[in-house]
């Protein structure tokens, strides 16, 4: 039987038992037990009289009898089921006295500040056997477990004073443990943590209280989080269709191009060596001649001589059509390199270097002379006596992209790298050793002398010959003496056709072959590649002297001393004349 429940049973009182209500505390106990019916007119049994002074303010036993005043229990039930020991107890519940009733009452239970959970002393009873509930093995209070006393039992009623009204419902949503699992929605944050175990505790305890401090309820962050994956997804769907547009546009779309043939602002591009129309492309967008590098592209291959673009320095205007920048960097007009003749010497490239450079005469001339070593000789090139200048023989004859702003020494590193890579491609280390000569050195002076020499094409080949001829050991002709009067001038920095005896029998300068057995120390200028390809591959047919007839342009050769003095004869007359 529970203390405020329907009758006698085993089972706990709950909430949601029908006969829930306030009439043990509004004085209803005091009627009769017989006019309570319960469960089929069940008589509902008195329970044991307690006092809560704290709860009703004094009265007594909420309105219930005291002992004096308490039924004994039906004598059926105490001779079918408990017989002498329900008498017995009954009597000895009986015989308190009234005074010590409030005591009893403490004993049975104590309520604290929270939900009391004490255990009572419950008087025992007979069972009915009409009753289906009263076929329990023991009675309330002994050996059955009190479900009040459990971590999950529901807590007794308080009185109607201490009573808090029912908490409103809640109107936030809650995401529930799907949002906690969900690691883009979690927080670590010790405070909200703190503040779902609360939650929780809450529950048990008067969620309504918690709700009653004026605590705001935890907004939902869901909003703000649908936002950033929505504007996240939305900024990678706009890249992905920008750069897929920029893709198709590249592929399969018309390249960017320029109208017209420039906006009339010059400007100056260089080219360098080698440069495919790809590269040129790429020089020409970054000047800004061209808008994009697949237009120009596109023009070089369209036009038919497009790919004999050169390097060099070009005199373009701005914003160009692809079309028009092609066509004009293939007029000669719109170079503006640095030529470098065949057969120049040195000292007049240096000149010409200052000239384009804009820079005080010479300024490239002392750079030679000071890191001559510094600008990429090969070791074959270094190491020779008596020669006047390191640098003849390579400063390449070529076109240079040279243009005022650049240093020197980047002019003459340009010249010497161009000359390292046109000797290793003919082989001439191979080619010098085969034809007795002691390194390649000495094959490059052989192609500057031909060089000079000659006056055509088709004299080169004789004049390798000749000079070849003469240096062999078994001639008796000019005993080794190569008598060129190139040489000779070389030495003495200018360029005549008449050249007294005495002056140049009576030189003894390293760079006089007519004093001076052999091959001068070095080059005395800068052979081109006709000259060359002259030298390492010279003519047999048995040449030992040539002489330029028309002191011009005619040069022929003889075998023989007694040729070359008719040939002598001739040049006079032509003088005469």
């Amino acid at each position: 039987m529970t203390e405020y429940g329907r009758g006698p049973g085993s089972e706990p009182w709950h909430p949601e038992d029908p006969l829930y209500g306030d009439g043990g505390w509004e004085g209803q106990q005091q009627a009769p037990v017989a006019q309570q019916p319960a469960y089929g007119g069940q008589q509902h049994y008195p329970q044991q009289p307690q006092q809560y002074d704290d709860w009703a303010g004094g009265q007594q036993g909420y309105g219930q009898p005291g002992y004096d005043q308490q039924q004994p229990y039906p004598p059926s039930y105490d001779q079918q089921y408990y017989g002498d020991q329900g008498t017995q107890q009954g009597q000895q519940a009986q015989q308190v006295p009234q005074g010590q009733q409030g005591q009893q009452g403490q004993q049975g239970q104590q309520y604290d500040d929270g939900w009391g959970t004490g255990n009572h002393q419950q008087l025992p009873y007979t069972g009915d056997p009409t009753d289906p509930y009263g076929q329990q093995g023991a009675a309330y209070g002994g050996d059955q477990p009190d479900f009040y006393n459990t971590p999950d039992a529901y807590p007794p009623p308080e009185p109607p004073a201490r009573r808090r009204a029912e908490p409103e419902p809640r109107t936030d949503w809650d995401p529930g443990p799907e949002q906690d699992d969900n690691a883009f929605f979690a927080q670590d944050d010790a405070d909200e943590g703190d503040s779902r175990d609360g939650g929780r505790r809450a529950d048990r305890g008067g969620r309504g209280e918690r709700r009653g401090r004026g605590t705001k309820p935890k907004k939902s962050r869901n909003g703000c989080a649908c936002l950033v994956v929505a504007l996240v997804l939305g900024g990678g769907a706009a890249g992905v269709g920008y750069f897929g547009l920029q893709f198709y546009q590249d592929r399969f779309g018309e390249a960017p191009d320029f109208a017209g043939s420039g906006n009339g602002e010059q400007v100056t591009v260089t080219i360098p060596n080698g440069a495919g129309g790809y590269i040129i492309g790429q020089e020409l967008k970054k000047a800004g001649v061209v808008k994009s590098v697949d237009a120009f592209v596109a023009a070089q291959e369209s036009n038919p001589e497009g790919k004999t673009i050169q390097d060099g320095v070009y005199t373009l205007e701005r914003e160009m059509s692809a079309d028009s920048a092609v066509k004009m960097m293939l007029t000669p007009a719109s170079r503006s390199n640095l030529i470098i003749a065949e057969g120049k010497r040195n000292i007049e490239i240096y000149e010409l270097i200052d000239k384009r450079l804009e820079v005080e005469d010479g300024t490239t001339a002392e750079v030679a002379k000071k890191q001559w070593k510094d600008l990429g000789l090969p070791d074959w090139a270094v190491g020779h006596k008596k020669v006047k200048d390191p640098l003849e023989g390579f400063l390449y004859p070529s076109s240079y992209a040279v243009a005022k702003g650049q240093k020197p020494v980047d002019v003459l590193k340009q010249m010497v790298e161009r000359a390292n890579n046109r000797y290793e491609e003919l082989g001439v280390t191979k080619r010098a050793e085969s034809l007795g000569l002691e390194n390649p050195w000495e094959l490059v002076t052989v192609a500057s002398l031909v060089q000079a020499e000659g006056k055509t094409h088709d004299d080169f080949r004789k004049m390798a010959e000749v000079v070849y001829n003469r240096l062999k050991e078994d001639n008796t002709e000019t005993n080794r003496e190569l008598q060129f009067d190139s040489s000779f001038n070389y030495l003495k920095g200018q360029s005549k056709i008449d050249i007294s005896s005495s002056e140049i029998n009576s030189n003894p300068d390293p760079y006089n072959t007519y004093t001076n057995e052999g091959l001068p120390p070095g080059p005395i200028g800068n052979p081109g590649d006709e000259a060359l390809k002259a030298a390492m591959n010279p003519t047999e047919d048995g040449w030992m002297y040539f002489v330029a007839t028309d002191g011009m342009d005619k040069t022929e050769f003889a075998t023989t001393i007694e040729e070359h003095e008719r040939l002598v004869e001739k040049f006079n007359a032509s003088r005469r004349d």
